[in-house]
């Protein structure tokens, strides 16, 4: 019996698809097996946020025939549940390879479906999108990008009216309508006799004043950033959208001193200089610390290729680059955004701030101290869009973020955005200057009252089909027999997001395992990446070692 992988690349062959592609699908079947059984084993799935994987032919890839299908079936949705005049979608993509292609098809079958379209006149960084959505006031959005993903990756995020990712229930009714297109030719690439297209209107300078604009009303320390606008700072776009905007607020905020890593500033999806294009990781800031070396930079600030991410070293006290986590970064932030709000007598009860689950509790206990709420909810920032939206009228959102190197403040943004987070760094480290502190001081100030915590993440990137079952069986092991301690402290707790009567929150694949000592070790395998990630957790003056050991009892 021929295997169904191969039946799938028949149809292929069979089906409505153009020649180029056709010859690309014969060339896997001649070659490696493995290759063309990863390629067309399964359909890739169009999840709750929308699609990411390798780019190439094939059900399980991202390529053009995959994008319109999945566009069509947003459209259908959209048609059939949102009765209203005027429905819109804004469209925006970041550098990578096919990323310009991939949005301006999907701008033509939303178009050729009636629908009016925003489309940018080239690439823009993800909450510049989120931005547009709500300020053209457009159903839905969609965002080409697979963030800080190797090379090899593209995908497809879409969006709801408030500018937030997609949720419950709206998301997996977009997943059945998508499921529902089967074929190339249940597309529509033109509109029908008798139909009317809607209009694609292109977006550009207009859109990025306005929201550079917004961007500069957050920021809370005009006098100590006219002080200190000699501060040296260095910023990479690790060749993606940041470029476009980053900068430019630096300037607007008055810093007068912004370098460039050249090599990084060019648009290139194949991201030359970088193994990875993910500023989570050393080394892809190994160039721009370099220039702050040669410069004497105080400060380096990366983003990652669609801009909603955002890394940053610091000098510390013997005047080493040191790298800050994403845990530091909010840290921080949330500690002078809500000092400089009770500063300036903004803060009541109706004010909070929100982190997910694996964020550091620093976060937690610096919203107690200025005695104002902390949501707790999961992985992703579209949790953290929804509770914003969900307080719409009863509480005002500060900031919130999350350990994986997100961020934001205000509410016209729902997602993170990595150009307020440079801002809000720029300004925090003018005000902490201010203060005769660099930032690095600052974080020790932070410990200091709040007690000292380490967390690190591990992930286990296991590819493939045969990837996908291993990292099931690690989460089905856990399940059956979780630990009985963490580094030696026994486990008080084990919290299964699977169970959402016990959580609260919405069902998700992760545990967490909480020692007496108050140590917590978190597991989820990723929704967008072939990988299972570990996140430890621990409090005190040796943290450290308990991390250590946390990785040698998990990781095998």
């Amino acid at each position: 019996m021929e295997a169904q992988y191969r039946i799938n690349a028949q149809s292929w062959l069979d089906g409505n698809f153009d020649e180029e592609t056709k010859n690309q699908v014969r060339e896997l079947m001649a070659g490696d097996e493995a290759a063309l059984e990863d390629a067309f084993y399964r359909n890739l799935e169009f999840g709750t946020g929308g699609l990411r994987g390798v780019m190439g032919v094939g059900t399980n890839r991202m390529n053009k025939y995959v994008v319109g299908m999945a566009t069509q079936g947003l459209a259908n949705y959209i048609k059939k549940n949102v009765k209203r005049d005027n429905l819109s979608v804004s469209i925006s993509y970041d550098s990578r390879n096919h990323s310009e292609e991939f949005a301006r098809i999907s701008a033509d079958i939303l178009a050729a479906n009636g629908l009016d379209v925003y489309l940018f006149e080239s690439l823009r960084p993800t909450p510049e999108l989120s931005y547009a959505i709500r300020s053209n006031k457009s159903i839905a959005g969609i965002m080409v990008t697979a963030s800080h993903n190797p090379a090899e990756y593209n995908g497809y995020k879409v969006f709801w009216e408030d500018g937030a990712q997609i949720t419950s229930p709206v998301d997996k009714d977009i997943v059945t309508e998508v499921g529902k297109i089967t074929d190339p030719s249940m597309i529509l690439y033109t509109a029908p006799e008798g139909a009317k297209a809607g209009k694609i209107t292109i977006m550009g300078a207009e859109m990025d004043e306005k929201y550079m604009n917004d961007i500069l009303s957050l920021t809370l320390s005009p006098e100590a950033r006219e002080k200190h606008s000699d501060l040296k700072l260095v910023y990479t776009p690790l060749h993606g959208t940041g470029v476009k905007i980053v900068p430019e607020c630096l300037r607007r905020l008055g810093f007068k001193n912004v370098y460039h890593v050249p090599e990084q500033d060019v648009n290139d999806g194949n991201f030359p200089t970088v193994v990875s294009p993910n500023p989570e990781e050393a080394s892809a800031l190994k160039m721009a610390l370099e220039v702050a070396d040669r410069e004497g930079a105080d400060i380096v600030l990366a983003t990652d290729p669609d801009a909603d991410r955002v890394g940053i070293a610091v000098r510390d006290n013997e005047g080493k680059m040191v790298l800050f986590n994403g845990n530091q970064t909010a840290s921080i932030l949330t500690y002078y955004i809500l000092t400089r709000w009770k500063e300036l007598g903004k803060l009541d009860s109706t004010k909070y701030i929100i982190k997910t689950i694996v964020t550091s509790e620093t976060l937690r206990e610096i919203a107690d101290s200025f005695g104002i709420k902390c949501y707790n909810v999961l992985t992703g920032f579209k949790y953290i869009a929804d509770v914003v939206r969900r307080n719409e009228g009863k509480g005002e959102f500060i900031c919130g973020g999350e350990e994986s190197y997100g961020f934001n403040v205000g509410e016209f943004v729902r997602d993170k955005d990595a150009p307020i987070a440079c801002s809000m760094v720029a300004e925090c480290a003018a005000w902490a200057a201010e203060q005769g502190l660099t930032l690095y001081q600052l974080m020790d100030k932070i410990y200091a009252q709040y007690g000292y915590r380490k967390e690190a993440l591990t992930s286990l990137v296991r590819k493939g089909k045969s990837g996908v079952e291993e990292i099931a069986a690690i989460m089905a092991g856990l399940r059956s027999n979780p630990p009985a301690d963490l580094a030696g402290s026994p486990v008080v707790k084990v919290v299964d997001y699977l169970k959402p009567e016990q959580t609260g929150l919405p069902s998700s694949n992760v545990l967490q395992f909480f020692s007496a000592n108050g140590d917590v070790v978190s597991v989820r395998p990723s929704g967008t990446e072939p990988k299972i990630k570990f996140y430890f957790g621990a409090k005190g003056d040796n943290a450290a070692q308990i991390i250590d050991k946390l990785k040698a009892q998990f990781v095998k």
